[in-house]
């Protein structure tokens, strides 16, 4: 690590402990040149998760797409942000989980679905009826004849 002080490229740790609730090292180090301590920090670098679309465009992956559209579904409902923010936690937790850095759409959009479902039925509904984009009545009221069953 090179000083940056005196620019000299060898210093020692004098000490390490986690940071951001794990997620990183903090070091104090002491540059063996000049005596000078400063601070850096470990991260883990992680690989970019792609989404490929449905009309097979790819984009990075964007954890504030997945809250803004449980937002449009959730709209008066009694569902906090932070509870939103928790779901789209888990959903990049589990994507990033995966062997693959590629991920489609439709995976994402399920894994949306299944915790809305747990979460809110009206938030669920909402959220299916546009990601799937029902063309009539019919398909709509066959996924809401699903849902019911499920439960009973």
């Amino acid at each position: 690590m090179k000083c940056p002080f005196c620019s000299f490229y060898d210093s020692k740790v004098i000490d390490s402990r986690p940071a951001s609730e794990g997620t990183s090292i903090r070091r104090r180090r002491e540059c063996l040149e000049c005596k000078k301590r400063f601070t850096t920090y470990e991260i883990v670098e992680r690989t970019p998760l792609v989404i490929i679309k449905r009309d097979g465009t790819r984009q990075a992956f964007d954890k504030s797409k997945i809250i803004k559209g449980m937002l449009t579904a959730c709209e008066k409902r009694p569902i906090s942000m932070a509870q939103l923010e928790i779901i789209a936690d888990d959903i990049e937790q589990e994507l990033r989980g995966m062997v693959e850095s590629e991920v489609k759409s439709d995976k994402v959009g399920e894994l949306i679905m299944a915790r809305l479902r747990d979460l809110d039925e009206v938030a669920y509904v909402r959220f299916v009826s546009v990601y799937r984009s029902f063309s009539d009545v019919e398909t709509f009221m066959d996924e809401l004849n699903k849902m019911v069953q499920s439960k009973g």
